[in-house]
């Protein structure tokens, strides 16, 4: 698999790169798209157990251009997305909140900014895309948690011509941090060698009915870990409103040298939410079984209903309980949303001590439904975390974006 998509990459490269007249053909330039999103961020994170505090404010901008696909059997394309990021206030006492790259010195970068381009290709029913990759599967989800999107390199296969069948396969060999311009390897979150890996993986989703689906991925780091995931969601309708089941299993194994220690992590989430009108109330459980924590790409987000505001809740052994629920204001003041929800985690091993932990997470939004200023948002989100193995944190962010159209 992975010769073949590094042939893939050669070959759409060389195509793209000869097809310059071909590119500006009805369909490349007609159904393109493109869009500046504009991101202020402030992030506090106040350590409780003393120590500083993480203090940090900035400006981001994200420039996606997105192509159609020239006509004929087969159609090419080409995307681009370009970020930057600016400094707007930090100190070396304060630094490290991940928004913006630290020097040695400790001070942080005034700005820093990259480029990445993703090369399409369209058969029928098969879109084929290399470079610039923003996964977001199962077993793989990129962090969009700051200022930038965490970003991949490599190479996926797309394949929608079967009714109700997804199927979907690709190769990762780099990936840039939240907060860094530098392409590396592929590592796990926690390991601190130098010698990171490759990522592969292929998975399907299927719909049975209209309320049920299914899905399965599969994904491997070489010489570090694999991992199978199996989900179902299913809606029913229950009196005037809806209950939705959400079933997730993941199964974790350690893979050739395990350069990352032994695996042995198997994690069961299940989410049952009952939506009516405005509200939603939703109430949960998990459970890690296993002498390890469940493994997943470094600073990426994991799978879980509780990859919460600071804390993850996936120690081996824990136990999980969840509690969530969401109002929607349209009928009062369109655009203004409110979400809190509390987890409480027990029974967890981290390095042979306890693992208990609890976090509770405030979110309000409000986004401009009109108007000239339509697209400008705003919103606020207050977390506290308590644990037994990891630092005490009272969390506040403070986001302000505005999506601007470009055509």
């Amino acid at each position: 698999m992975r010769d073949l998509f590094t042939r893939g990459v050669i070959v759409s490269a060389g195509i793209l790169a000869s097809l310059s007249a071909e590119l500006m053909a009805q369909g490349f330039l007609e159904d393109s798209q493109g869009k500046l999103s504009l991101r202020n961020y402030y992030f506090n994170d106040d350590y409780r157990e003393g120590g500083n505090d993480r203090r940090e404010w900035a400006q981001g901008f994200l420039l996606n251009l997105q192509s159609g696909y020239t006509e004929g059997t087969v159609g090419f394309g080409l995307d681009a997305l370009g970020l930057a990021g600016l400094k707007l206030d930090s100190s070396p006492t304060h630094a490290g909140t991940g928004l913006l790259p630290v020097h040695d010195d400790g001070h942080a970068a005034d700005g820093f900014s990259s480029l990445g381009v993703t090369a399409k290709m369209r058969i029928g029913d098969v879109v084929v895309k290399t470079g610039n990759l923003l996964p977001r599967i199962p077993v793989l989800v990129y962090n969009d948690g700051r200022l930038l999107p965490q970003t991949f390199r490599g190479t996926q296969v797309e394949y929608t011509g079967i009714r109700d069948l997804y199927l979907h396969t690709g190769h990762l060999d780099k990936f840039k941090q939240r907060n860094s311009t530098d392409s590396v390897d592929i590592f796990p979150q926690g390991y601190t060698g130098d010698k990171g890996m490759d990522f592969d993986f292929a998975g399907a989703t299927y719909k049975f009915t209209p309320n049920l689906s299914g899905t399965w991925y599969y994904g491997e780091m070489r010489e570090f870990y694999r991992q199978q995931f199996l989900g179902l969601v299913h809606k029913l309708p229950v009196g005037s409103g809806s209950l939705t089941s959400d079933l997730r299993y993941f199964i974790s194994s350690d893979a050739g040298e395990a350069r990352n220690g032994l695996v042995d992590a198997d994690m069961f989430s299940g989410l049952f939410t009952y939506r009516l009108g405005a509200q939603a109330i939703g109430v949960g459980y998990q459970k890690v079984t296993g002498d390890t924590a469940l493994p997943y790409t470094s600073v990426s987000t994991v799978y879980s209903f509780t990859n919460a505001g600071v804390g993850k809740f996936i120690q081996g052994g824990e136990q999980t309980w969840m509690l969530r629920y969401d109002y929607d204001f349209a009928a009062v003041l369109p655009g203004l949303s409110f979400m809190t929800r509390y987890y409480k985690g027990e029974n967890g091993d981290f390095k042979g001590r306890e693992a208990r932990e609890w976090e509770s997470d405030t979110n309000l939004r409000y986004a401009i439904q009109d108007s000239a200023f339509k697209g400008l948002g705003m919103e606020v989100r207050k977390a506290t975390y308590r644990s037994t193995y990891a630092g005490d944190r009272d969390n506040w962010r403070l986001y302000l974006t505005y999506d601007i159209a470009l055509w």
